[in-house]
């Protein structure tokens, strides 16, 4: 697993369609059915990083607290499941389940959409306006496995607040990090 941090897509970038299987309903959900009225979240993710597994607890915070106010979330796993079945679509349920997911955890077995969004890590952020147009992509803030500094969220927090109260984040976005996106040879 190689430290490795987002490639921060330009902003203003239009949310790259995709129809893919959510591993927890069964049913197939385009980027319509997972955006949100005000804001939609996409983040890259996958079972087995221990970076994405530092910062569920906040995602599932921060989403129960958004998606009342009309941010959509999803969750998107990429990895190549023959090298890492840990990632496989039915392990992704049980996780998203088992930690509580209250979104759709979509599984992109041809890569592509990851590929479109130009994802590059685990977890991997992007916030998207009522517009889809991105506003926001990087981290979620600036705790990490084994350090002493807690889950906030602040990064993410501040985007979503700003793109809701109707402004554009901070213009200084800091990108995320965690293990490599896990491509098909």
């Amino acid at each position: 697993m190689a430290y490795t941090e987002s490639k921060m897509l330009p902003l203003g970038t239009v949310a790259p369609e995709f129809n893919l299987p959510d591993t927890v309903s069964g049913k197939t959900l385009t980027l319509k059915d997972v955006a949100g009225q005000a804001a939609t979240v996409i983040v890259f993710s996958c079972n087995h990083c221990p970076y994405v597994v530092h910062v569920n607890p906040e995602i599932v915070r921060l989403a129960n607290e958004y998606l009342p106010q009309g941010v959509g979330f999803a969750a998107i796993s990429a990895n190549d499941v023959v090298k890492y079945p840990a990632d496989a679509p039915d392990k992704m349920k049980e996780l998203a389940q088992a930690v509580g997911y209250p979104f759709p955890y979509l599984y992109d077995e041809t890569q592509d959409v990851a590929k479109a969004y130009d994802a590059a890590c685990t977890p991997d952020f992007y916030v998207f306006g009522k517009d889809l147009r991105l506003a926001y992509r990087g981290r979620l803030d600036d705790s990490r496995p084994k350090t002493d500094t807690p889950l906030t969220g602040r990064d993410l927090r501040a985007a979503l607040d700003a793109v809701l109260a109707g402004e554009q984040p901070v213009a200084k976005q800091y990108p995320s990090a965690g293990c490599n996106i896990k491509w098909k040879q």
